[in-house]
């Protein structure tokens, strides 16, 4: 995936084309100079978190499990199984753990990546 920069709106980086994400799955992304893992959901709801796992110290939370619990969108981290609120970035079994989690919004078939949601 190649960013771009969305015309008109610096905060916000274009990363790729909805169609691009497969449903359930994690890709990853550099995104403001930052490592992310981008999210599609069944109803087209594209989640960014950061990429890294603070359980395992390692980048590869785009490679968890995509799920739902309790009616919470998450990802299971691949290493420790913990797991992650996609809108939030809180950790759903620890709740003194997160990771960051970004706005996102779809323009045009294109998905684009904002600034750190607060936690």
């Amino acid at each position: 995936m190649t960013p771009r920069q969305a015309p008109g709106a610096a905060e916000w980086q274009a990363v790729c084309r909805l169609e691009d994400l497969d449903v359930e799955r994690g890709a990853t992304a550099l995104v403001h100079g930052q490592a992310m893992a981008l999210f599609r959901t069944g109803d087209d709801t594209v989640y960014a978190l950061g990429n890294h796992d603070p359980f395992a110290r390692t980048s590869m939370l785009a490679r968890g499990i995509v799920g739902l619990r309790a009616g919470v969108p998450f990802v299971a981290s691949p290493s420790h199984r913990h797991g992650f609120d996609l809108r939030t970035g809180r950790c759903l079994d620890d709740p003194h753990v997160a990771v960051p989690a970004y706005a996102v919004k779809i323009v045009d078939g294109m998905v684009h990546v904002g600034r750190r949601l607060r936690s």
